[in-house]
């Protein structure tokens, strides 16, 4: 829960005021749980011993009347810090296509804060291209 709530101090905290920065630690462990059951869900860590230093979530969805493919969507990925520029985020992200791919994905995407550049480059990098843009408002 550590790697979750960390992330959403360090992205949605900063990029998003909407978002109840509290989640991870009050719904974190019931919906993760839930997740390791569903075979459509991915959940994996990234482990310096017994230390968990990241996590990437992923998901499958489809196909439907709209888009008739399988789709896998990168839900969360965070690598603490410290461990950052050591590949670990990259090797995630290769584990979560070839998951997809075994799976039958043909599409894969992620969403990210438009104001986190460095998380637009680390995707990039990683093989996603922008393909669209939300655009919201406060009322």
């Amino acid at each position: 829960m550590a790697c979750s709530s960390a992330l959403f101090i360090e992205d949605a905290g900063a990029h998003d005021l909407t978002l109840n920065l509290g989640w991870p630690a009050e719904h974190g462990l019931a919906r993760f749980t839930k997740a390791l059951s569903d075979p459509d869900r991915l959940m994996m860590v990234a482990e310096d011993g017994d230390q968990i230093i990241g996590h990437l979530t992923g998901s499958l969805s489809g196909p439907s009347l709209m888009r008739p493919l399988l789709v896998a969507t990168l839900g969360s990925i965070y690598v603490q810090p410290a461990y950052r520029g050591q590949k670990i985020g990259v090797n995630l992200v290769e584990e979560f296509k070839a998951w997809a791919r075994r799976h039958g994905a043909q599409y894969a995407g992620v969403t990210a804060y438009a104001g986190n550049e460095g998380a637009v480059r680390f995707y990039e990098r990683n093989g996603f291209a922008m393909r669209s843009v939300v655009l919201e408002t406060s009322l």
